[in-house]
């Protein structure tokens, strides 16, 4: 049973809709920021580069120095846990536990199985996964799918076979006549 059956049999008590690319987008963006919020002092905890032993950065010379390499760079076991290995058991934990992240969960969006609308399996999420990193292809172009796809779909949600809804809005706004 598709998606669209799922919503048309509970269209008396939920409508959904597909979530957009621009809502997704902004979701991520706050998880981005909750997981920088949460990883940040780890890092300089636990010592990360020595970019990262600065103690103040009070200028903009002072943040302009900071490398790339440094954020693109593990340079301990504990900065890899800190920053892959945290943030990867952080969203599969929030996926199933709520079929959703934080940036998902303040859109009102949520993960569902695309076959029958229900939650989707702790296999399934982990697909999910993994599929970011082949929708990071192509400078993100199956992150980029979202906008094209007519079930708002990512190739990490056609590979893992998921859709991201929430309820649809009661009030319609039209222009023109």
């Amino acid at each position: 049973m598709s998606i669209d059956a799922v919503t048309e049999t509970r269209a008396s008590s939920e409508e959904l809709e597909y979530v957009g690319f621009w809502a997704r987008v902004g979701a991520a963006i706050v998880d981005t920021i909750l997981a920088l919020i949460l990883t940040t002092p780890l890092l300089r905890l636990f010592g990360g580069s020595d970019d990262w032993q600065q103690t103040e950065l009070t200028q903009w010379q002072d943040i302009q120095a900071l490398s790339w390499s440094s954020f693109t760079t593990v340079s301990s076991p504990a900065e890899l846990l800190i920053s892959y290995g945290l943030p990867i058991v952080a969203i599969l934990l929030f996926w199933i536990a709520r079929q959703a992240t934080p940036g998902k969960m303040l859109i009102s969006a949520r993960i569902v199985d695309a076959r029958t609308g229900g939650k989707p399996g702790a296999g399934q999420l982990l697909v999910r996964y993994l599929g970011y990193y082949l929708s990071i292809l192509g400078f993100f172009l199956g992150f980029a799918w979202v906008g094209w796809d007519s079930r708002k779909q990512g190739w990490h949600d056609k590979l893992a076979g998921t859709v991201v809804v929430r309820s649809r809005k009661r009030t319609q706004v039209r222009f023109g006549p």
